[in-house]
């Protein structure tokens, strides 16, 4: 089946060489201006993986992945014309998967996506669950360690849910908060005891020191 990939960049320059390099690779592509016009897309259309241009003429690409990853977890890739390593690590806090910085060669940006692609494939294990310590059932909303059932509130099973199925990657305490998505966690401080209370439950299962802390930026799930 082809792979649907939805370009969001209002750049002419920029997104017809793209366009045609990822044709050619044999992707289906939709191609819109707007962050506006990219939530709703999404709405309509379940694409693949989303190319993300931080420069919109509407809203900040990084308000886009922002109001995108309250209902999608669909992969996200920056383009960006900023040379700032700030900016960079602000988009992949926020969810993003990868970055290029403009400009760039569409073959590049067509290899990253296959990457990304190919590291999420379902079929493929995660490299944090290569044992099978970790599992997570979304519709149970039920989660385990080595077989082990973990009895979790709902906000540290969505933060648990997040981090097992992103191993590596850092969740600011603000992107878990939003994934919480509850009236009771309006603090970002809240996370911290959610992780707290997490470890704790883990610990007696040797599960705790998966859940690292990256001072400053937020936690991440690594093998220890």
């Amino acid at each position: 089946m082809t792979e649907h990939i939805l370009i969001v960049d209002d750049e002419p320059r920029v997104a017809e060489p793209l366009i045609f390099a990822l044709q050619r690779e044999h992707f289906q592509v939709t191609h819109v201006e707007r962050g506006e016009q990219a939530l709703a897309r999404l709405d309509d259309d379940s694409p693949a993986l989303v190319v993300l241009d931080v420069g919109l003429p509407d809203l900040n690409g990084f308000e886009v992945l922002k109001q995108l990853r309250r209902s999608s977890e669909v992969p996200v890739l920056f383009l960006t014309a900023r040379q700032d390593e700030v900016d960079r690590i602000l988009g992949l806090e926020l969810g993003g998967d990868d970055y290029v910085t403009k400009p760039f060669s569409p073959r590049e940006v067509v290899a990253r996506i296959r990457a990304i692609l190919k590291r999420l494939d379902k079929g493929a294990p995660a490299p944090v669950a290569e044992g099978r310590e970790w599992r997570v059932d979304e519709q149970a909303a039920k989660a385990w360690f080595r077989d082990q059932a973990l009895s979790l509130t709902r906000s540290e099973f969505l933060i648990l849910e997040a981090l097992v199925k992103h191993p590596g990657q850092v969740f600011s305490r603000a992107r878990l908060l939003d994934i919480c998505g509850s009236d009771e966690d309006s603090f970002e401080r809240a996370v911290d005891t959610h992780i707290k209370t997490l470890r704790a439950k883990l610990r007696p299962l040797g599960g705790d020191a998966w859940i690292v802390t990256r001072r400053g930026l937020g936690y991440v799930l690594e093998r220890p």
